[in-house]
This record gives C-alpha cells, sequence and structure tokens, in this order.
C-alpha cells in the first residue's frame, strides 16, 4: 500500500523484484569424470525432470559436448546450475542477449 508522505506527496509502491526481461540458459559441458548414471541423477536432481529426459540431455552432452539443459529466469538458473555443480559438472549461464 502507498504511504502519504509529510508533504502530502503520496510515494507509488515499487515492486521488490525487478526482472530485466531476459532469458536465461544453463549449459551444461561435457567431461571425462562423472559417469552417465551421476550427470542422470544430479540433472533430474537440478531440473526436476524424468529419467527419460534427464538420460537424452547426458547423451546430448556426450555426444555435442555440451548442451542447454534448462532455460528461464536467471534466479532459476542460478539454482539450476548451484545444483549441477555440487558434484563439479561444468555449467555456464548465458543469456539471450549473448
Amino acid at each position: 500500500m502507498a504511504k502519504e508522505l509529510p508533504t502530502g506527496i503520496i510515494e507509488p509502491e515499487v515492486e521488490e523484484e525487478v526482472s530485466s526481461g531476459l532469458a536465461f540458459r544453463v549449459v551444461l559441458y561435457n567431461d571425462d569424470w562423472h559417469s552417465f548414471d551421476e550427470v542422470i541423477n544430479q540433472l533430474m536432481k537440478a531440473i526436476r525432470c524424468s529419467f527419460e529426459k534427464a538420460r537424452a540431455l547426458a547423451f546430448e552432452v556426450h555426444v555435442k559436448g555440451k548442451a542447454v539443459v534448462y532455460s528461464g529466469d536467471l534466479k532459476e538458473c542460478l539454482k539450476v546450475s548451484s545444483v549441477l555443480e555440487e558434484i563439479e559438472l561444468h555449467t555456464q549461464i548465458i543469456s539471450d542477449a549473448e
């Protein structure tokens, strides 16, 4: 609710969270250290997807060297990236502006 200032001017309400309007993506890179099962399990945990989707993403990462595993706002991308990096997977967050 707006509050009235002493001079009679009303202060407008301001949204707490500001969005840039940009979409972001989490890119997962292939490595030689993690097994398919480790990557699949971490993907399921990070993006809350089915085993089949996680397996398909892990295979794409393996074949192409990298894959976009999540798209969304920056806050959610940071969460996803953080979960993937719990087991030292290599990720990068990129914006659609890049």
